[in-house]
């Protein structure tokens, strides 16, 4: 392994954005769904995609320089890496990019000075009423968000399956889960449990599947009480927001929860003793589009004391996330 030098350094962090951004558009323009098992001459993925040739040549080569994308004598072919950015994969990842490419991420990281010197979520100089408020301005974006976050969630969950038994719990409740892909993993994993699926309306009314097992129930957590069960989860979920509104949907949890219940945090959660760049990238991300972060374990025994759940351990997984486990006191 060569190890750069400290001006490579340097200049390799300041110009990050450069490949991310050319995987960004690759993504949007579709690219790896152009490629089979043969490469395709860079020609035709422009004519295809509806692209400069020259210009998308020069990228799909940063792209390979990278491991994405392979440049071939006939064109580029695919690396593992690519086919996660085909639409047809089963593991695809192609909206996690096209996501981060919207322009209310990209313009909120050009404000993020905003962030740095107030403390403040650089977002709201785009969108006033935060990134939720926007996306329910924006249906397109906020589906290709959705379609992001499903796609993150597939090697996520089978993480937190291998690393958590649910099979003592009765009823689990998933707080904020989305279109319930961790919930009904956990419960085709858990034939004895039933499970509650909690989120907005709009959210809840959206849904498109049955489960015999599995109840939805609509309602905003800083609002509407939540329903009872034996385990509470709550995925990437505390992370969106500030310690108030942190500590404002744990009271609501500690609230509806049964003495004894279990609470579950899953997140990415920083560690104190050694460098964690994907969590502390999430975390800076946080800062600008949410305005909330990633906390230590300590941070989490804090919120957790604060409103009367005793903290217990942080398990590992086989992926970035960790799950905080606490207990109704």
């Amino acid at each position: 392994m060569i190890q750069q030098q400290p001006h490579e350094i340097i200049w390799t962090l300041t110009n990050a954005v450069v490949p991310a951004r050319c995987l960004h558009l690759a993504a949007d323009l579709g690219v790896a769904d152009q490629i089979e098992n043969e490469p395709v001459t860079v020609n035709e993925l422009a004519s295809r995609c509806g692209a400069d040739p020259d210009a998308l040549d020069r990228v799909l080569r940063l792209l390979a320089a990278h491991g994405i994308f392979e440049h071939q004598a006939g064109g580029y072919g695919h690396t593992e890496a690519s086919r996660l950015l085909r639409s047809d994969h089963p593991m695809s990842m192609r909206a996690f990019p096209r996501m981060m490419g919207l322009p209310v991420f990209w313009s909120s990281l050009a404000r993020f000075d905003h962030s740095v010197r107030t403390g403040s979520p650089a977002i709201e100089l785009v969108e006033p009423k935060g990134l939720w408020a926007y996306f329910q301005d924006h249906p397109s974006e906020a589906q290709i968000f959705g379609q992001a976050m499903t796609a993150k969630a597939g090697a996520d969950i089978a993480a937190v399956l291998g690393a958590y038994d649910f099979s003592r719990f009765r009823t689990i409740a998933d707080i904020g889960g989305g279109r319930g892909h961790l919930l009904r993993a956990v419960l085709d994993a858990t034939p004895t449990a039933s499970g509650i699926l909690f989120d907005q309306p709009k959210v809840i009314d959206s849904l498109d599947f049955e489960h015999e097992r599995l109840t939805p129930r609509a309602g905003d957590f800083f609002v509407d009480a939540l329903p009872a069960a034996d385990a509470y989860i709550l995925m990437e979920v505390i992370h969106d927001w500030a310690d108030a509104e942190a500590l404002a949907i744990l009271g609501a949890v500690r609230r509806a929860a049964p003495p004894g219940a279990t609470v579950l945090v899953i997140e990415s959660v920083i560690a104190e003793e050694q460098a964690d760049p994907r969590a502390q990238t999430l975390d800076v991300l946080m800062l600008y589009v949410t305005g909330g972060r990633e906390r230590t374990a300590r941070q989490f025994r804090e919120l957790f004391e604060r409103t009367g759940l005793r903290y217990g351990d942080v398990i590992e997984t086989a992926g970035p996330l960790r799950i905080v486990e606490a207990t109704a006191a």
